[in-house]
């Protein structure tokens, strides 16, 4: 289980991502695609097309980090539809992380971890 400050938020790009993009192009991606400052210290994820590679990008206060994980079996699935970025509690990231995909459970709902 990540353990995270509580004010820290987690947005995932629904699109998938180029993940040839470092640091540079992700916090791009943080500032007009998720629209968020990719200052902020919250973490932004991205996925690629295939669903099996992840990075998290965020700012720990003296400069950019990387997260990658390349899933080997599992892939991850976002929903097809809605706003072009999720907000993710921390026990859905840690899902998503495992393989486990996700759907939506209503139009005003959010996402919700799924089968």
């Amino acid at each position: 289980m990540l353990m995270l400050p509580s004010d820290v938020k987690i947005f995932v790009a629904r699109r998938p991502t180029d993940l040839r993009k470092s640091i540079d192009g992700l916090a791009f991606l943080a500032r007009t695609v998720v629209k968020q400052d990719p200052l902020s210290g919250h973490l932004f994820v991205f996925v690629n097309k295939v669903g099996h590679r992840v990075k998290i990008l965020f700012w720990d206060r003296t400069g950019f980090v990387i997260w990658y994980k390349r899933l080997e079996s599992a892939r991850i699935r976002l929903p097809a539809e809605g706003a072009e970025s999720l907000e993710l509690a921390p026990t859905q990231l840690a899902l998503l992380l495992d393989g486990v995909g996700f759907r939506r459970r209503g139009k005003s709902s959010g996402s919700a971890a799924g089968s």
